[in-house]
């Protein structure tokens, strides 16, 4: 199969719905095999796999919590056993639990940092093992441009999205000798599941406040992860991609 990514092997988690979902439709349409990790929606895993299917690549769904170390590593050992190898890992399962600080539970704060931060930690832990043994491979982590420029009500999900960058950012200068690069995606407002229970009006606000004066899809995002997942960016590493429209400038 032709395309960026032919013959790659990509791993991403949190990909059964919005910016996962895009990534590893946008990656199988560039050739890629994929493995991706969901933690409930057994569902919406099934119909994504069989659709990757039907593009002729080879695609598989695990179910597993990317913020348990053991859960991670086990995951990461099956991929290899199935897939052979992992040239693309993209950290992209994420949740939200906006309040005040002032409001804000301890629950509220782990729960996001494990599931936001924790997760990437293992994940990449997992995999550089046999990233460094084949002298090859791309780390994406999906951070926010919150996780830059902070945002009222969502200290837990800024700390975690800004802890993506300083950690990235460290692992980049570690294993940059061996060939493997390791870079952030920083999305602005994507239209999502998670973002459809806006009000119109709140939308239409948002949509004001960015030069390009639209919200950005699920593939704009994944178009970003196919550039860094391939070869065209070769000497790309330890960067902050934002894809937003221009909004954070």
């Amino acid at each position: 199969m032709n395309g960026l990514l032919a013959g790659k092997t990509v791993l991403i988690t949190g990909a059964s719905r919005g910016i996962g979902r895009g990534i590893a439709l946008k990656s199988a349409e560039q050739g890629a095999d994929v493995a991706f990790t969901y933690r409930s929606s057994v569902e919406k895993a099934k119909i994504l796999e069989n659709e990757l299917k039907s593009m002729g690549i080879k695609a598989k769904a695990y179910q597993s919590d990317a913020a348990d170390f053991v859960q991670a590593q086990k995951t990461v050992e099956q991929v290899l056993v199935d897939f052979g190898k992992i040239d693309v890992l993209i950290n992209n399962a994420g949740i939200t639990k906006d309040t005040l600080l002032l409001r804000m539970s301890e629950e509220d704060f782990d729960r996001v940092i494990n599931t936001n931060l924790k997760s990437v930690f293992n994940m990449t832990k997992a995999v550089i093992r046999s990233m460094m043994k084949q002298r090859k491979g791309s780390i994406i982590n999906i951070g926010s441009v919150v996780g830059i420029s902070g945002n009222a009500g969502q200290a837990n999900y800024a700390a975690s999205k800004a802890g993506i960058i300083g950690f990235s950012k460290s692992v980049a200068q570690e294993l940059g000798s061996r060939n493997i690069r390791c870079n952030v995606v920083a999305p602005g407002f994507i239209e999502t599941e998670m973002t459809a229970a806006l009000d119109e009006k709140v939308l239409e606000d948002w949509k004001n406040r960015i030069p390009l004066r639209r919200t950005g899809k699920p593939e704009d995002v994944a178009g970003a992860c196919v550039f860094l997942a391939s070869d065209m960016s070769d000497y790309i590493t330890g960067q902050v991609l934002v894809v937003d429209g221009g909004m954070l400038m």
